[in-house]
């Protein structure tokens, strides 16, 4: 499990691309302090595991699916990424429950500054934006941020300078591809309200229910 909170920006040494899947390597700093082999790394938001560690340079493998539904495959040598590593127990969490599991891509449609602040707009598919809430959390990139404005067919975060200057976000430009996902909560919930249990024995949960019941 990780925080959204991103620890270091890491660059890309090299990728060995397969018929269908990678071997993705970066370098880094701080997030090889006390990692191993087995590890997490979530890299841009993708929680990704340490197969090799020598000189800095961590290596992953990227399976196809992961290729498929995420902006890995985008990258390349040099490529920038935000780096967080796996939540300790003596943690602190200072962002929100952020899994590594990318529910899909969004593509930056503006980026307009506010005086301190940077708004950027994202566009994403209904799959994504049904359950992006307004003042809720969203993980872009693997950024903890809060979403400021939403509509129907896209999504606003405001960025403030510390989080523009600790990740690779607002290098980023109109038409760029991020990686997304969305509050864990909201997806159990709607899982739990629309699952079609056909057993007798089990009752139906509704929100009449869940109110009912303190919910």
């Amino acid at each position: 499990m990780f925080t959204g909170i991103i620890e270091e920006i890491g660059t890309v040494s090299s990728i060995a691309e397969g018929s269908v899947s990678a071997i993705i390597n970066i370098q880094a700093s701080k997030v090889l302090k006390e990692s191993k082999i087995g590890d997490s790394i979530a890299v841009n938001g993708v929680c990704l595991t340490v197969t090799s560690i020598h000189d800095k340079v961590f290596s992953a493998d990227v399976m196809a699916e992961t290729l498929r539904r995420s902006s890995l495959g985008n990258l390349s040598r040099g490529s920038l990424v935000n780096l967080e590593r796996a939540m300790a127990a003596n943690g602190r969490f200072g962002g929100h429950i952020v899994s590594g599991h990318i529910d899909g891509i969004g593509t930056i449609v503006s980026m307009k500054r506010e005086d301190n602040a940077v708004w950027v707009t994202i566009n994403t598919k209904q799959e994504i934006l049904k359950y992006i809430v307004e003042k809720g959390s969203i993980a872009i990139d693997g950024i903890s941020l809060t979403v400021a404005g939403l509509d129907e067919d896209t999504f606003a975060v405001s960025v403030i300078p510390h989080t523009g200057l600790e990740t690779t976000l607002l290098k980023k430009s109109a038409g760029d591809i991020v990686n997304l996902e969305n509050d864990v909560i909201g997806k159990y919930v709607d899982r739990l309200l629309n699952f079609n249990d056909k057993s007798e024995t089990s009752p139906m949960l509704t929100m009449d229910f869940l109110i009912e019941n303190g919910f």
